[in-house]
């Protein structure tokens, strides 16, 4: 499984940006799609997540400011992120596991840059 990352950019304190996931390759079906994200000098968080058999999740400084969500028939994840601040400002990747034939595994997409400007 491949993931496609994109929608990252520069945005205003306050601003919103949208995230997209999507995932190809294969027979397989998606378990959870999730973001960690990541800035320098800081240890790399996850952000959100949502699973197949459960609601979505989130880091609690971005309760109630971002919203993950999934679109099944395009096995594509969405991060719908509004009221960003300065400290949003990271390296965003997005995660997706999955099961196949062989078992279960984690694909990785590659890092989309969020800078927010004051």
């Amino acid at each position: 499984v491949q993931l496609q990352a994109s929608g990252g950019g520069l945005v205003q304190a306050g601003g919103s940006l949208r995230l997209s996931c999507a995932a190809s390759g294969g027979t397989f079906t998606i378990k959870a799609f999730g973001w960690f994200r990541q800035s320098p000098g800081n240890a790399r968080e996850q952000v959100a997540a949502i699973r197949s058999d459960s609601g979505p999740n989130y880091e609690d400084s971005v309760k109630g400011r971002f919203t993950i969500s999934r679109d099944n028939t395009k096995n594509t994840a969405y991060l719908q992120m509004d009221s960003l601040k300065l400290e949003d400002t990271a390296v965003y990747y997005c995660f997706a596991r999955y099961s196949d034939y062989t078992g279960d595994h984690t694909a990785w997409g590659q890092g989309t840059l969020v800078t927010v400007s004051s």
